[in-house]
């Protein structure tokens, strides 16, 4: 059961991703790109996290753990930086957009 969640979690988090990736593309505004770049390493920093943690529920063993641990560590800096990025640029994308509309 817990393998299902785990699953679903890393599917939402790849789709989080993907969905911000492609708006990080069609933007033409410099801080709405930044924007959601943020957001897209947000959610691929939850996918790393997520498999990792999958991967040590299936698959129990000392090189496994020591691989987890290291993915554990690469997903949490990577939301963490990406969470600040997101709130630094949030900022200043209501205004981007209103000036350039």
């Amino acid at each position: 059961m817990l393998n299902l969640i785990f699953v679903f979690a890393i599917i939402i988090a790849f789709v989080f991703y993907f969905y911000f990736k492609t708006r990080q593309f069609r933007s033409t505004l410099p801080i709405a790109k930044n924007w959601y770049k943020s957001k897209a390493n947000v959610g691929l920093g939850a996918f790393i996290l997520l498999f990792a943690l999958n991967q040590a529920y299936l698959f129990p063993g000392t090189y496994t753990f020591i691989i987890v641990a290291i993915l554990v560590v690469l997903g949490i800096f990577v939301v963490i930086e990406n969470v600040k990025k997101v709130r630094h640029y949030g900022q200043y994308v209501k205004e981007e957009f209103r000036i350039n509309q």
